[in-house]
């Protein structure tokens, strides 16, 4: 069985926007050296400084050199059918595949980390980056930061954990079935493969513990896995996976609890690698305020932090089509609710009620001030109080963690209150008893559209309640 031990010195920290500036590739059978390949490339970018100082390597030195493409395949022709090992594989494959790629060739080798068998084979160090490792058990580092140096290295201390794999561990890596050659350098395995196959909600830490990715799952162990079975060379994807040192989790009893708690647990950690949930925000909002003539008015309007709305809406047609049926019901006037805007006759006074035996439009004169405001205000109240009496109390009720308990989502007055579970024998009636089971958590209208969409898609799950 042979081995390429490969190093690369790049551009930058992805592939997508980087360029390669030296390559070498040390062939090894596991106890001595068959074959090497070393050589600065031009990169085509321009190196940044800080990388010319940390390599050694400056835009001058490679300016005559071949660019990738022109051995590309020598390099594909060295590497095709050999076992392919870097210290963090996955950085240096991922690199070398894309630059491959827009050779017009497909790399696709077994990989061998050897963070991740340093990790298994010889626990417990400190550190596992490729100087400290070394240092830790002898082996010295020659030109550190230079392709040929540090592959070198990387040489002997595969060679050291081949000689000391008594379990097997590498043979195990490179089975068929294994996935941890797709696994984060420092994710110990053992962590994937304790996931539970339930819906529930995953946490990423980084090496200080810190939560940087909370997820949803319908199935934990298979979610996990998903984020680590493409290797995209994005400059997202790779720090992703390098900054990933552990994986906590919650287990919950339905997707849509999943859903919630996703959510509740985004807007408490905030973790840097979650970008959607932190932005979604309900768009619109339905508001009141009193005119300098002294009519309470009823608008539309982008939603406003600083503001208590009434009501909200994701789609300003939602508002719309609401705020209509609501000027109908309690003959509130079209300009007054900004549903006309121009200046010609109100469309409400034109509007006969078939219920008015005057005849009367719905709007009885408020915009021309015929009708006196405290008439008007009057009715805009009752609007705004029967508005509130329809947010509805409700329960979700589904299975539990267990076939003794059953899980439960509440509603209370239009507005998220919590979740939690409660024994089988339990009956759901009033509010008040119901909320001894459950845990109250933040609301928001993400929250509050998932579990209004569910309880239309699922009807025999609500329970309505009484407050």
């Amino acid at each position: 069985m042979l081995y390429a031990i490969v190093d690369i010195e790049t551009t930058g920290g992805y592939a997508a926007a980087g360029g390669i500036t030296e390559i070498a590739v040390i062939i090894t059978d596991g106890e001595k050296i068959i074959n090497r390949f070393e050589t600065l490339i031009n990169p085509v970018y321009t190196i940044p400084r800080y990388v010319e100082s940390l390599t050694g390597i400056t835009n001058a030195m490679v300016e005559n050199e071949r660019h990738f493409k022109m051995i590309a395949d020598e390099l594909y022709e060295l590497l095709g059918d050999k076992i392919f090992v870097a210290h963090n594989v996955n950085f240096d494959y991922s690199y070398l595949k894309y630059h491959f790629k827009e050779a017009g060739y497909e790399l696709n080798c077994k990989k061998l980390c050897t963070i991740r068998l340093g990790r298994q084979i010889l626990p417990g160090f400190k550190s596992y980056s490729l100087g400290n490792f070394c240092r830790e058990i002898g082996i010295g580092i020659q030109q550190r930061h230079r392709a040929g140096g540090d592959a070198e290295a990387t040489v002997k201390l595969f060679h050291h954990l081949l000689q000391n794999d008594k379990n097997g561990h590498i043979q195990n890596m490179l089975k068929v079935k294994s996935k941890e050659q797709h696994l984060p350098p420092n994710l110990p395995a053992k962590q994937i493969k304790q996931l539970p196959q339930n819906p529930g909600v995953y946490y990423f830490h980084d090496s200080k513990g810190k939560v940087i990715y909370v997820g949803k799952a319908k199935n934990l162990y298979k979610r996990v896995n998903s984020h680590f079975t493409n290797n995209k060379p994005g400059k997202q994807k790779q720090e992703f996976l390098r900054n990933i040192y552990s994986i906590t989790y919650q287990t919950c009893a339905t997707e849509l609890m999943a859903f919630i708690l996703e959510n509740v647990e985004i807007k408490k950690f905030w973790p840097e690698q979650n970008r959607s949930l932190k932005r979604f925000e309900q768009a619109y909002a339905l508001y009141s305020f009193e005119d300098r003539n002294g009519y309470l008015r009823l608008a539309i309007e982008k939603k406003n932090k600083n503001i208590k709305p009434l009501y909200t809406f994701n789609l300003l047609v939602e508002g719309h089509n609401l705020l209509r049926k609501l000027s109908h019901q309690f003959q509130l006037c079209p300009k007054l609710c900004f549903l006309q805007q121009d200046n010609t006759e109100c469309e409400g006074m034109k509007d006969a009620r078939p219920d008015d035996p005057v005849g009367r439009g719905r709007c009885t004169g408020s915009c021309e001030q015929k009708e006196l405001p405290e008439e008007y205000n009057r009715r805009v109240n009752e609007c705004i109080e029967q508005l509130h009496k329809e947010l509805p109390t409700f329960a979700l009720v589904d299975d539990g963690l267990s076939e003794e308990e059953q899980s439960c989502i509440l509603m209370e007055k239009g507005r998220f209150y919590g979740m939690g579970y409660l024994p089988l024998h339990v009956s759901i009636s009033g509010v008040d008893d119901l909320k001894n089971y459950i845990t109250p958590y933040s609301e928001n209208d993400y929250i509050r559209g998932l579990v209004y969409q569910h309880a239309v898609k699922f009807p025999h799950k609500k329970i309505a309640l009484v407050n």
